[in-house]
């Protein structure tokens, strides 16, 4: 199990009444225990199922809900109704609940006993009308929720409610993200900032300033063994490459490197961070050529690399909210085989067979996605504070089907907005010394960038091939927050209207507030 998943659970709620007597609700009780342990079985869904019982009455799901709120360790709630449970007994629980709600929509037994059918058994076994009553009281209420239709035991139903489950544990771990920003945001760029105050009131992540002198109080306590040591742990997971910067400064850049890795991690551990953002124009002392300077040589790629890849968020430029999502995507995509990264549009090549968008970064990719063992290189980075040499790892990307997400702040509300994109083998770019992917935004380039751009999305992205637009939706429902995805079935016409109506729908939405 993924570390991210291993103390969280699932509390699974089976609906039932006290109608048809107790001895139906011990074998209510009986199927609802074997479906559970199916469940945890069948090794799909990554975090644990816990069965928490039979609810017969308002009483007993108000209850369980209410524990559920105060249990830490409860991702989400999924309910089914094995019985007819008359839904007005749900009203209460579901007004007092504050946990993601899945309705898994699904029977004990696969097919109808044709030549045994009676009464009895069709009063235990009505999911199909149950269900429905259920499904009418959260429609009725708003409840957001997911709802999962198919056989328990089917690997198709059990993927869907992995899906919710993965998601769930991201949304549980967004309300404990502390993320920091290493200096501001980059100066007069707009998509990277917004409001943080309503973003952790809707979303959970909460987003500090941190001086970059407190920054440098930490680098400075590293010593020159633990950068040593460090480095060495470079040598057996990368291939080194020294260029034209020759031995002896690759050596120190790596080094110069390694101390910022060691002093970000402390501060992130000491402060209780998952996240972070930096800023190529706050780095420490301004200048470089004091006697007395004290600061990072350049911006420290690297570690941002490889705290990436451990799990911390990341945004570049002071890009909270990537940062931020970042993390949840990770949470994500735990125990799924291809990875995640944080990538900035960078170029486009028009190109007659088949036209493409570079993603990249000046340093920050996580080799996650790499295809390759990546290099361990050093070469001068001429943007920012600081116009110097500085290490990063460089790499290209698998190749394959992807998905990109952000947030943007429009004012009134949050936007997800997902792009399916189709990753692909670039040509060689022998003097692009930085970590790249390369990609066709679906459809079409032209109608998949072009709708980005009409959703008013950013440059910066939380990319992933194994978390889909599925996983998306279902984090922007239990977020509240808007969600629209662009996809092989994306029209500009459709897209254009899909934004007018939403505009409409969030517009009422406040008004009626």
């Amino acid at each position: 199990m993924a570390k991210a998943f291993e103390n969280l659970e699932l509390w699974w709620i089976t609906g039932a009444q006290l109608l048809y007597g107790g001895e139906t609700v011990k074998i209510v009780d009986g199927h609802s225990q074997e479906m559970v342990a199916g469940l945890n079985e069948g090794g799909v869904i990554p975090v644990k199922v816990v069965y928490k019982g039979t609810a017969n009455s308002s009483k007993e799901v108000e209850a369980i809900m209410l524990e559920a709120n105060n249990a830490p360790q409860c991702a989400g709630v999924i309910t089914w109704m094995h019985t007819f449970s008359p839904a007005k007994m749900w009203i209460k629980g579901l007004q007092r609940l504050k946990k993601p709600l899945l309705h898994f929509h699904t029977q004990y037994n696969a097919e109808i006993p044709w030549s045994t059918m009676d009464m009895d058994f069709m009063n235990l076994n009505q999911s199909a009308h149950g269900d429905i009553e259920y499904g009418h009281i959260c429609t009725r209420m708003r409840i957001p929720r997911k709802v999962v239709v198919g056989y328990w035991k089917s690997k198709e139903a059990q993927e869907k409610i992995a899906i919710w489950a993965r998601v769930a544990a991201a949304v549980n771990d967004a309300h404990d993200v502390r993320c920091l920003m290493f200096g501001m945001n980059m100066n007069n760029v707009a998509v990277t900032d917004g409001d943080r105050v309503e973003f952790e009131q809707r979303l959970g992540y909460h987003v500090d300033y941190y001086p970059v002198s407190s920054l440098m109080d930490y680098l400075k306590k590293v010593t020159d063994a633990e950068a040593d040591a460090l480095v060495e742990e470079y040598k057996q997971l990368y291939t080194i490459k020294i260029d034209e910067c020759g031995e002896q400064v690759y050596w120190e850049k790596v080094k110069n490197a390694a101390k910022a890795e060691i002093a970000i991690r402390r501060v992130l551990k000491d402060e209780g961070a998952t996240a972070f953002t930096t800023n190529f124009d706050d780095l420490g002392d301004a200048d470089i050529t004091a006697p007395d300077f004290f600061g990072f040589d350049q911006i420290p790629g690297l570690a941002c690399q490889r705290l990436m890849a451990e799990g911390i968020g990341f945004g570049a430029e002071g890009d909270w909210k990537t940062a931020c999502l970042y993390r949840s995507i990770w949470v994500m995509n735990q125990g799924l085989p291809k990875g995640c990264s944080f990538l900035e549009d960078y170029t486009l090549n028009f190109a007659e067979d088949c036209t493409s968008s570079l993603q990249s970064h000046m340093l920050e990719v996580t080799p996650l996605i790499a295809s390759d063992k990546p290099k361990l290189e050093v070469h001068f980075l001429g943007i920012g504070i600081r116009k110097q040499e500085t290490a990063r790892l460089v790499f290209t990307s698998k190749t394959g089907s992807g998905c990109k997400a952000t947030i943007v702040d429009l004012g009134n509300r949050f936007r997800l907005i997902t792009s399916d994109v189709e990753c692909i083998e670039p040509k060689p770019m022998p003097k692009l010394p930085v970590a790249s992917a390369l990609w066709v935004p679906q459809p079409t380039f032209e109608i998949g960038a072009g709708a980005w751009i009409l959703a008013g999305g950013t440059h910066h992205s939380a990319f992933s091939y194994d978390i889909t637009a599925e996983y998306w939706e279902d984090f922007a429902d239990m977020m509240g927050i808007e969600f629209i995805g662009i996809n092989k079935d994306t029209t500009i016409s459709g897209f254009k209207q899909q934004l007018r109506n939403n505009e409409i729908y969030y517009m009422l939405n406040k008004a009626l507030m």
